[in-house]
C-alpha cells in the first residue's frame, strides 16, 4: 500500500491522492474509507468528501468500480494485476479531526484521507508527501524513510490512521528528551509567548506524566499546532491541538493551556494504551461503543492536574479549585437525575463529548465533568482502604504493564474493577454503583478520606429567579434557555420561544432584566408569547449548592497523610 498525495492548487482545497496495491489475488477488491477517526468519538462521514475515484491496472488499462457503501468502493481486477487508485479530498474545515488545506497550510487527518483495502488493516503503508511550492516543513509522528525526503512508513493502518500531517512553513521549538526520547513542539502561527519558558514547563509535564507510569513506548513524540481554534486529540506518539501562545502569555489563560497538553499528552497513556478493550484493535465502519469513556477520559481529565500539580505549574488550591469546577457542572445540570456515566460513556457516539446540549433540556452528563469527579473519589478510596500505601497510580501502573505490556491487549469492564479492588484490598461495589447509575453520591464521606470537607447544604440565593435566559435580536426578543424545573419551566415557558411583552411592556433585553431585578420572590411576572399566550411565573430565590471545599480543622494523622500525599504538598492545611 503506496500513498502519494499532492496539493498543487491550495486555493482550491483539495488534495489529490494516488494509491498503489500490489499483491492482490481476488478477482475484486473492496477499498474502505473509516467513518470516524481514533480519539474522537464521533461519526464524521469523511467518505462524502471524496471524488473523482479512479482506478487503472498495470498498464493504465481502466478498471470498472462500482460504490457498494457509503464508504466502500469495488475495484473489478480478473487479471490480479496492480491497481493504481486515484481520487480527491475536498479539505475545507480547520479542525483536528478533519482534513483543511489552503493558501497557508496543510493538515491530514488520514482516516479520512486514505483508504484500506477491507480486511487488510495489518498492511505496511508507505506515504510520500509532495508539499505545494515554497513549504518547508511536514510535522508528524510517522517515522520517516532514511534517504527518501518527504516519505514515511508505518507498520499497519492503526498506527497510519492514527499519524496526523500538518505540511507548511512551520516553526519548531527546541526539542528536549525525557528518558532519552526526542519530544518535539511544531505548529502554524504560534503567536507571541515565551518559547523557552513554555518548552521547560512542557518538558515538566512529560516528565511527571512518565514518572507516573514509569515507561515510555515511544522513540519519539510531536506535538503538531494546527493553529487558533479549539480541540485536541492524542494519538500514539504524537497530538494534534489547536493553539496559541497568547494564551501561554495571558496569566488568566495558561493554566488552562497547561492542562490541556498535559490531557493530551497522558492520553498516550491512557485511552491509546491503557485502554478499554473496545477502543482497538478497531472497526472503522461503525462506532466502537464503550462504557468506559469515564476512564479513559475522566481519569485523562483528573491525572492533567495532578500532572501540573506533581510538575510545580499549579498550587494546591487551583488544583482543588480545577477538580470542584467539574463536579459543580455536573451536579448543576439536571442530566445527573437521568443519565449515568457508564451511560454517557457508552452514548458519547449520539449524545456529543459533553452530552445534548441542544435539547430542550439535558438529559445527558458529560464524562468530562462527572469522569475526573469519579476517578478522585476512587482515588480517595483507595488511599483510605491502604492506609495511604496505594492510590489510583497504582491501577494505572497495574493496567499499563500487565495489559498493554504483557498482553497487548485492552481491559474489560470486569477487569478494571478487579485491578481496582485487588489494589484496594476491599470492595468498591458503592463506588461501582455511583459509576453506573444516578444515585446521589456522597461527597463528605469520600472527601473526608482526604481530610477535606465539602459543603454540599442547597442555599438561597437573594433576588427573584424565573430561570429565563433570553436574546435580542432585532425587535424579537428569543428564549434561548429555561433552567430545568426552574419557575420558568413549571410555567410552561420553552426555548426557541418568541416573548412579545413581559408585565404588559413590549419585550426587549432591558426589560426583561429589569422586571427580574425589581421583582421580589414571590412576586408574577407575566409573559406574553407570539403565540398570543400569557404566562404567568411566580419567582422565587435560586437554590443552589456551591461545593466548596476546605481542609477539615482537625484531620486525622491518615486524612492529612492523603492530603498532603495527593497534593504533593506537605504545606497544605
Amino acid at each position: 500500500m503506496e500513498y502519494t498525495v499532492s496539493m498543487d492548487a491550495p486555493a482550491t482545497q483539495v488534495f489529490n491522492v494516488k494509491l498503489s496495491y500490489s499483491g492482490s489475488k481476488k478477482d475484486s477488491v473492496d477499498f474502505k474509507m473509516p467513518v470516524w477517526t481514533p480519539g474522537y468519538y464521533q461519526v464524521l462521514d469523511y467518505a462524502q468528501h471524496l471524488d473523482n475515484f479512479t482506478a487503472t491496472a498495470k498498464g493504465s488499462r481502466k478498471l470498472k468500480w462500482k460504490k457498494i457503501a457509503k464508504n466502500g468502493w469495488r475495484v473489478y481486477n480478473p487479471s490480479h494485476k496492480n491497481i493504481t487508485v486515484t481520487y480527491t479530498i475536498k479539505a475545507t474545515t480547520p479542525f483536528v479531526a478533519k482534513n483543511y488545506l489552503d493558501t497557508t497550510r496543510a493538515y491530514i487527518s488520514p482516516a479520512g484521507m486514505f483508504l484500506h483495502v477491507a480486511g487488510e488493516l495489518n498492511q505496511p503503508v508507505t506515504l510520500t508527501i509532495k508539499p505545494y511550492k515554497g513549504w518547508q516543513h511536514i510535522a508528524t509522528g510517522l517515522n520517516t524513510v532514511p534517504g527518501k525526503k518527504n516519505q514515511f512508513v508505518a507498520p499497519d493502518f492503526d498506527t497510519f490512521y492514527d499519524s496526523p500531517l500538518l505540511i507548511g512553513n512551520l516553526e519548531s521549538l527546541s526539542e528536549f528528551y525525557v528518558k532519552g526520547k526526542p519530544h518535539r513542539f511544531i505548529g502554524y502561527q504560534l503567536g507571541e509567548f515565551d518559547r523557552v519558558q513554555f518548552m521547560q514547563d512542557l518538558k515538566k509535564i512529560v516528565e511527571t506524566a512518565s514518572n507516573l507510569i514509569g515507561h515510555i513506548p515511544y522513540e519519539h513524540y510531536t506535538f503538531i499546532a494546527i493553529g487558533p481554534g479549539r480541540g485536541g486529540i492524542e494519538h500514539l506518539n504524537s497530538t494534534t491541538i489547536s493553539f496559541s501562545g497568547e494564551a501561554y502569555s495571558n496569566p488568566e489563560n495558561r493554566l488552562d493551556l497547561l492542562d490541556f497538553l498535559a490531557h493530551e499528552y497522558y492520553h498516550h497513556y491512557n485511552a491509546k494504551r491503557i485502554r478499554p478493550i473496545e477502543l482497538g484493535p478497531f472497526d472503522y465502519d461503525k462506532e466502537n461503543k464503550t462504557n468506559m469513556l469515564w476512564v479513559a477520559e475522566g481519569a485523562t481529565s483528573y491525572y492533567q492536574y495532578l500532572i501540573l500539580r506533581r510538575a510545580g505549574l499549579m498550587s494546591s488550591s487551583e488544583t482543588i479549585d480545577a477538580l470542584r469546577s467539574h463536579l459543580v457542572a455536573y451536579e448543576n445540570k439536571p442530566g445527573r437525575l437521568f443519565q449515568s456515566a457508564t451511560q454517557a460513556s457508552y452514548n458519547t457516539w449520539s449524545d456529543g463529548p459533553f452530552g445534548r446540549t441542544e435539547d430542550e433540556f439535558n438529559k445527558t452528563v458529560s464524562v468530562y465533568d462527572k469522569g475526573p469527579v469519579l476517578n478522585m473519589l476512587l482515588d480517595f478510596k483507595i488511599r483510605h482502604a491502604t492506609g495511604n500505601a496505594k492510590s489510583l497510580d497504582d491501577v494505572m501502573r497495574f493496567i499499563y504493564n500487565e495489559y498493554y505490556l504483557k498482553q497487548g491487549r485492552g481491559y474489560t469492564e470486569a477487569e478494571y474493577w478487579q485491578v481496582c479492588e485487588n489494589i484496594a484490598g476491599t470492595s468498591l461495589q458503592e463506588l461501582a454503583t455511583y459509576t453506573a447509575t444516578v444515585q446521589p453520591i456522597d461527597y463528605k464521606k469520600y472527601f473526608a478520606y482526604a481530610g477535606l470537607d465539602i459543603d454540599t447544604a442547597t442555599t438561597e440565593e437573594p433576588g427573584a429567579y424565573t430561570g429565563v435566559t433570553a436574546r435580542q435580536n432585532g425587535d424579537t426578543l428569543r428564549i434561548t434557555d429555561v433552567d430545568y424545573n426552574s419557575p420558568a419551566w413549571k410555567a410552561g415557558l420553552r426555548r426557541k420561544q418568541h416573548l412579545t411583552e413581559i408585565n404588559g411592556i413590549k419585550a426587549s433585553q432591558q426589560v426583561l432584566s429589569e422586571s427580574i431585578k425589581s421583582a421580589k420572590p414571590g412576586d408574577v411576572i407575566t409573559f406574553k408569547t407570539s403565540n398570543k399566550s400569557l404566562v404567568q411565573v411566580k419567582t422565587e430565590n435560586k437554590k443552589v449548592r456551591k461545593f466548596n471545599v476546605r481542609p477539615l480543622p482537625n484531620p486525622t494523622p491518615l486524612q492529612q497523610q492523603i492530603l498532603s500525599s495527593w497534593l504533593a504538598d506537605k504545606q497544605f492545611k
